[in-house]
């Protein structure tokens, strides 16, 4: 159901949903154009109340879960079927954009604005979610409260978390009157649907409004240290060293060479190095690299970590190197529900947008929400592939038809 009596495709007030980001976007401005919203604190709180308010003049149920999640329902003809569901969150990072994570909450707001306005009475009841802590920026790690409520964290530990001076979530959680006393844990649901901006460069590069997302990459984070001897850097010849650095150059190249093997989705970076002891006329006796693959394939990804662990053992057997690798974090790749896919799919077809199917290169709350409801995504292009900063920017087109595609969507399965 995603017509009007008329014939022409129901769609969202563009108009509408582009002022209530601004909106929202004054709580926690920045001087450069940006948000700072950090999860928990008191602006985050502020921008709460503000979509709390605009919940309930839209006839809305609004509830906190004991992770601070916060939810607001639209009944439906049969309240006992179990929800549509779609939202993000509302946190940013402290020089974060207007758009990560707060349009797609305010989407699903437009969504329910807009059935109100048509008088629609959808089977399934809809309900709009604000995650908590998805950023992770002030409490680690990221996207806890989805987390929790999957199940992938207990309680406890959702709420033992703390920032940098010690306050914990759950401290927050009481200060600012978001503990609920609903459970956090997941409940039935017919479909889950979460619209992001996409955070990257490849929709605007190819000209494209509307990105049908498949699943999330999986990502492999590790630690690499490589150990050599620590010489002088005047005396000792070159092809005397065991040079960690030597064995580096080699490394990073042949990896750079297995993400070009299975491109176009792999991805192979480098973040942070440190060398020690970090003299500048000493050859350094270790490396620590910080190395993260990713590819959407789960079996690929598995292939590329056995040939990363063969390439260092390798090359630090041809340079009597040592060499150690920590596996920090895994995170399997995701593929989402087919049925799901299929509704953005159709709604994007109903409307005639141009788009591509395609991975998400990022972590999001639905990765979390996949492991207990059908989930899929819906990008959109955002400036440049500019994002967690406060340069974020996309086009009102861009923001209205991906609003567009989620009130189709959910249409389609609140109706089966």
């Amino acid at each position: 159901m995603n017509d009007l009596t008329n014939g022409q495709t129901l769609a969202i007030n563009g108009q509408r949903l582009w002022q209530s980001l601004m909106s929202m976007a004054k709580i926690g401005a920045t001087e450069k154009g940006g948000c700072n919203r950090q999860a928990l604190t008191q602006l985050d709180k502020a921008g709460r109340d503000l979509f709390i308010q605009w919940c309930e003049d839209a006839g809305c149920e609004v509830r906190y879960d004991q992770m601070g999640n916060l939810f607001a329902r639209r009944p439906g003809k049969n309240n006992d079927l179990p929800p549509v569901i779609t939202g993000s969150h509302l946190d940013t990072q402290p020089t974060g954009g207007k758009f990560d994570g707060v349009y797609g909450v305010l989407a699903g707001l437009e969504v329910i604005r807009t059935l109100n306005e048509q008088n629609i009475e959808t089977l399934h009841p809809i309900e709009v979610i604000a995650w908590t802590n998805e950023e992770g920026a002030r409490f680690s790690p990221a996207m806890i409260g989805s987390g929790v409520w999957c199940g992938e964290f207990d309680i406890d530990y959702g709420w033992s978390r703390t920032d940098k001076q010690g306050v914990s979530i759950k401290d927050e959680l009481v200060n600012h009157n978001m503990l609920g006393d609903a459970k956090c844990s997941a409940f039935a649901v017919k479909a889950a649907f979460e619209l992001h901006i996409e955070q990257g460069p490849i929709l605007e590069a190819e000209e494209l409004q509307i990105g049908i997302v498949q699943g999330v990459q999986g990502m492999r984070w590790y630690d690499l240290t490589i150990t050599g001897s620590p010489v002088h850097a005047g005396p000792t010849p070159m092809e005397q060293r065991r040079d960690p650095f030597m064995g580096l150059a080699d490394i990073t190249k042949q990896l750079y060479q297995l993400a070009q093997q299975y491109a176009p989705w792999s991805r192979v970076t480098f973040g942070d190095i440190k060398a020690l002891p970090g003299s500048r006329n000493t050859v350094p006796e270790q490396l620590i690299l910080a190395v993260d693959l990713r590819h959407p394939d789960q079996q690929i990804l598995e292939q590329m970590d056995q040939a990363f662990r063969e390439i260092v053992s390798e090359v630090s057997e041809q340079y009597q190197l040592s060499s150690t690798i920590h596996d920090e974090w895994n995170s399997p790749a995701v593929t989402f529900d087919g049925n799901c896919v299929s509704a953005v799919s159709a709604a994007v077809e109903a409307f005639g947008y141009s788009a591509k199917q395609m991975f998400s290169g990022a972590g999001h709350d639905s990765v979390y929400v996949s492991k207990v409801a059908p989930t899929s995504m819906i990008f959109v292009p955002c400036e440049g592939g500019i994002s967690h900063n406060e340069a974020e920017n996309a086009h009102k087109d861009d923001i209205t038809a991906g609003a567009n595609v989620l009130l189709g969507a959910m249409l389609r399965m609140a109706e089966l």
